[in-house]
């Protein structure tokens, strides 16, 4: 049976990566059909508002979205289409896999094979209370942690490691300072975790989670955080195996879910067909896996890696001199 996706191919680079994995997906015969819709400096230009109701409908309808990275203007009302997007559909987990790839420029070629989950719609990012004083000198900002939030989260990553036969989780924190907030989180975290025996639960305060990533990575499995934690640690775990152009989001929520690169438009680039399509292709991964096709799912990842190991039509930024669509054909040609 065909499942139809909401298809957000986005800006600078976003139309080209996104051809790039659709090609891939039709390769791989996952019988799927798309909607394609606008959004960013695109859907600004088409329809004179950065996020048209018809895309928000489109997600809605379909449940599952691929997106493309997308830019937004300063001053147009509101931060980032991204966190947009996540709280019009409540997409309370971000998920971000971060795993040693062959042939790239990593300082971990093998050994990193972890699970960030991030808390995408508290803390640090809601946006609440922010204000600067008069003369200038003072500016303040609310956090806001909830039991429900916190509670959502954890159990997710817990529910995540039950599924895919993970060990451990890692609570990260900052419960010794930031007592209310981050202490409510760990508080939580610590009660979900007695529900869930068979998986090894830690806590870990985030300061020293950064150094231990960067020391020995191999001792995580997933990673469980606030919003602004999590944002941080997602992108050193990206740094750890080369960048992120190898680095795929998942962002979940309980009536939709968007699957994207998490890397940006990179304009600089765009329309030079050098673009690496790896990261839009392993969100697509992510998305196979949660319409229920991960045998798709692993065969596409296979294919990824198999190309990487044979330097076949490798990307400048992987080191070779293959354009995107080449390098999307030699993936291809191994699903």
């Amino acid at each position: 049976m065909t499942k139809k996706i909401t298809v957000i191919r986005g800006d600078g680079i976003g139309p080209e990566i996104m051809d790039a994995t659709l090609h891939v997906l039709e390769a791989l015969g996952a019988g799927l059909s798309y909607e394609e819709v606008d959004a960013g400096l695109v859907a600004l230009e088409k329809h004179g508002e950065l996020l048209p109701q018809a895309t928000l409908d489109s997600i809605r309808r379909n449940g599952v979205a691929l997106k493309s990275p997308l830019t937004t203007p300063v001053g147009e009302g509101f931060s980032s289409i991204n966190v947009a997007l996540r709280r019009h559909f409540d997409l309370y987990a971000n998920v971000r896999p971060a795993k040693s790839f062959p042939n790239t420029r990593s300082r971990f070629p093998s050994g990193v094979d972890l699970i960030t989950v991030r808390e995408n719609t508290e803390g640090a990012y809601i946006g609440e209370g922010q204000a600067i004083s008069e003369d200038g000198e003072v500016a303040t900002l609310t956090q806001k942690i909830t039991r429900k939030g916190s509670e959502r989260i954890v159990r997710y990553a817990f529910d995540l490691a039950r599924a895919t036969g993970r060990k451990k989780v890692t609570a990260v924190h900052k419960a010794n300072i930031l007592k209310t907030t981050s202490g409510l989180f760990l508080k939580v975290a610590r009660e979900v975790a007695t529900q869930y025996p068979e998986i090894e639960f830690n806590e870990m305060i985030v300061d020293n989670t950064c150094m231990q990533l960067v020391m020995r990575p191999e001792q995580f499995d997933i990673i469980v955080t606030t919003n602004l934690f999590g944002d941080i640690i997602s992108d050193l775990c990206a740094g750890l195996v080369g960048g992120l152009g190898l680095a795929p989001g998942a962002n979940i929520g309980k009536d939709a879910a968007i699957f994207e690169a998490v890397h940006g438009s990179a304009p600089d680039i765009a329309g030079k067909g050098i673009a690496n399509p790896c990261a839009l292709l392993l969100g697509a991964a992510q998305m196979l896996d949660h319409i229920g096709q991960p045998q798709n799912a692993e065969r596409l990842r296979k294919a990824i890696i198999a190309t990487l190991e044979a330097r076949d039509s490798l990307t400048p930024d992987l080191g070779g001199t293959g354009t995107t669509m080449g390098f999307a054909k030699a993936i291809a040609s191994r699903v």
